[in-house]
This record gives structure tokens, sequence and C-alpha cells, in this order.
């Protein structure tokens, strides 16, 4: 049995997310269906991560096994005419048996885009902010997420995860343009709806609702409940999934 990696991109504004769900269309549901209709048998898909409902990826990775070779330019190009125009396939690569899309990432990195402006072209990919935030204090803030592994404060209450112990390598707030700011943070692993908990939490803190030590004490606490609303997930994008380059055939 042969294992394949897919590199894809979606706009995930018409989905309920990465994972399959009983309410709503999701992008794993559209690339199984795709790669079902092209090899004639179905197949399961498992994806780096579960990107959460509106959430874009610029670059995903998922595998699959399959029994015989394929010609991985043809099944790109089939996937791409089979797939709907907001999910597109960059590439298939061939990789170990005993690879794994999720449990081999060496790290994830998201980013997260918000405007001070009304812009209709762009009302999907980012999150317009009203008034003014405090983008150093912000910054102080994400700077201490470092030192810190467990960050039950920002994951979804009720997930089936071991653990939640993170190692974060970057986090990090940028202004691009006159407008427009961008937040990337980069870890090991990531919890569920930990990104947007994180931005809603460092929004607060530029809002000067929260102090740095604030911040820290939210993490401290592990509850939930004591961190911010999370940032809404139409402006988040997986912009990267790293591997080992020995995994690869």
């Amino acid at each position: 049995m042969q294992r394949y990696f897919i590199d894809l991109a979606y706009e995930g504004t018409n989905y309920h997310g990465w994972q399959i769900q009983p309410n709503g269309i999701s992008i794993q549901e559209c690339l199984m269906k795709a790669l079902a209709t092209f090899l004639r048998k179905e197949v399961e898909v498992i994806g780096a991560g579960r990107t959460d409902a509106g959430v874009h990826a610029l670059r995903m990775t998922a595998h699959f096994d399959y029994g015989e070779e394929l010609d991985l330019l043809l099944l790109t190009e089939k996937l791409n005419r089979l797939l709907p125009p907001d999910i597109s396939i960059f590439q298939v690569r061939k990789v170990k048996p005993e690879a794994h899309a999720r449990f081999d990432a060496l790290s994830r990195t998201y980013k997260y885009y918000i405007t001070t402006v009304k812009y209709p072209f762009n009302r999907h990919l980012k999150y317009k902010i009203h008034g003014s935030l405090d983008f150093c204090a912000m910054n102080k803030a994400a700077c201490t997420l470092f030192d810190y592994t467990d960050f039950t404060s920002f994951s979804k209450l009720h997930t089936d995860v071991k653990t939640n112990n993170c190692k974060i390598m970057h986090a990090e707030w940028i202004q691009e343009g006159e407008h427009d700011w961008v937040f990337t943070i980069k870890a090991d692993r990531f919890l569920r709806n930990m990104v947007r908990a994180i931005v809603g939490t460092l929004l607060e803190v530029g809002r000067g609702k929260l102090t740095v030590d604030d911040f820290c004490s939210v993490i401290e606490m592990k509850d939930r409940g004591k961190a911010g609303s999370s940032a809404p997930g139409h402006a988040l994008f997986l912009v990267d999934v790293e591997y080992p380059t020995d995994i690869f055939i």
C-alpha cells in the first residue's frame, strides 16, 4: 500500500471547516469525493489538522493510501478539475508508508489579518476592527507565550486531546500597509480554537482592557472562561505545515 501526501489550498468561506460534519459541507468531504471519482474507489483522507468553519488555508497537507502507483501530475490535474473553484491542489507526493500528515508535522504556521478600514473585497479575508489598538502592548503580550506550554485557557472545551501542551516558536504582530496588521504564530501543534482565542485575548490587551500581566494570568489560570472571545474565523489562514524531509520518497 502506497501512502501519498496532498498539498492543497482553500478559501474556507463556504465550508464548515476541514473535517466532515453532519450539518454542512467540509473540505475533507469534497477532497474525498474527488479522489473517489478519480480512483473509482473510496479512500480515507487524513489532514494535518482541523481548521474551523470559514477558516482558509494557503497550504494544508493531507494523506491517503492507495494500492497502486499513481501518475501524480495527472492526479493533480484531474483533482483540480473535479474540485470546486475555491479548493486547489498544488501537488501530490509519495511518502513512506508510516508517514502521517498530522502526527509527523514539525510545525504549523497561522496568520490572522485585521484591518482598520471598510473594504468590500476583503470582507471575507480580514477582520474589520473599530478604534485604535496598542500593538506594542499586544506584541509584549505575544512574547510571553514563549514562557508557557499549557494553553488550556485558549482551548475549546471538551476536546479529545491527551494534552494541552504546545511549544510556540513565533508570535508577532506586523503592520502591512497603512491600515492592515497581520499576526503570525507558529507552533509544533495547536489546540482547537487556540489561535482565534489567542488573537481575541490579544485584542483585549490592545484595547486596554487587559494588561500584559493580566494576559499572563489568563494563561496561568488554565480556564477558557478567563480568556477573551474568539476572533472571527474568516480572517484566519493556515499558511504552512512543515515535515521532516526523510518521510518523502
